[in-house]
């Protein structure tokens, strides 16, 4: 009888200090709320708000404010919008499959460096973003504009009699924009290559197998999904690119933000516009979805 007793003493003893703490937590968690709360607000306002009036001027009509789809419709019927559309989907791909070629071997002669130098080699990488991408841009120009280096060499060593257009074409974007987005793949990639078991590696050698067979079936499959994320990465940033294409490109080369621009600023079509970005909007968040999917799946 007496331990029942002081069982049930320490029931309610222990539901005493249970409410408070669970008081408490409440209590946190509303504190925690408040203190979010400035930010929630900015982030709505400054990011959210913006983009559903995009949405919303796509769907309704300028003059009556009526619901329609009217706007998709033209923009589906119009064959220089789609146009414009494939080429900077085509070049983005592009743009994609050089950052691959130029960054996969690249991250990978850094893993094999010694330490000292290879943290000379990332450094050089991470400098990169400390200089402005329109500096970057217009040194391409001095690069291999007609009057450039890569010109001139080439007239001086008779290869040629006169300089070759490298610029205001989609080549001269194409060197350009991989040249800013090749560190966002060599970056996870290399870090993926880092974390790679070299005694996997080890095993495969002990078993007979040839360098070249360990890396294509032990190491390249253990840094795949690094890699297609890092490539979708650098796609989605392709995508939306402005200053790049605008320089390197002269103006004859338009890609979906320089329509936009050209929509938004010259012609006054906010509707079209609209349309566009909705639509790149949508792409943009599926290949994104994809991109975290293999993150997750990778970590």
């Amino acid at each position: 009888m007496a331990s029942q007793t002081v069982a049930a003493a320490h029931d309610v003893a222990a539901e005493a200090t249970a409410v408070p703490a669970r008081r408490r937590a409440s209590l946190r968690q509303w504190e925690l709320f408040f203190l979010l709360l400035p930010m929630l607000l900015l982030i709505v306002l400054i990011f959210d708000l913006p983009i559903l009036n995009a949405a919303y001027w796509s769907i309704s009509d300028p003059k009556t404010g009526a619901l329609t789809l009217g706007h998709f419709r033209d923009f589906l019927d119009s064959t220089a919008y789609l146009r414009i559309i494939w080429r900077t989907f085509f070049l983005s791909l592009e743009v994609t499959a050089a950052t691959i070629l130029l960054g996969y071997p690249l991250a990978y002669w850094a893993t094999k460096l010694p330490p000292r130098w290879r943290i000379v080699v990332l450094g050089l990488v991470v400098t990169t973003f400390w200089v402005s991408i329109l500096v970057r841009t217009y040194a391409w120009i001095v690069i291999l504009g007609s009057a450039g280096l890569i010109n001139r060499l080439l007239m001086w060593a008779g290869v040629v009699s006169r300089p070759i257009e490298f610029l205001y074409n989609e080549f001269g974007i194409l060197v350009g924009m991989t040249n800013v987005l090749l560190p966002f793949l060599v970056l996870p990639l290399f870090a993926a290559m880092m974390r790679v078991d070299m005694r996997l590696l080890q095993v495969a050698e002990t078993l007979g197998a040839s360098r070249f067979r360990i890396f294509w079936q032990v190491f390249f499959p253990l840094t795949l999904p690094t890699l297609a994320a890092s490539a979708i990465l650098v796609f989605i940033l392709s995508l939306g690119f402005y200053i790049t294409p605008a320089v390197l490109g002269g103006g004859r080369v338009p890609l979906v933000a320089n329509m936009m621009d050209l929509l938004i600023n010259r012609f006054a079509r906010w509707e079209t516009a609209a349309v566009v970005s909705v639509v790149l909007m949508v792409v943009t968040l599926s290949l994104y979805a994809v991109y975290q999917w293999l993150r997750e799946k990778n970590a």
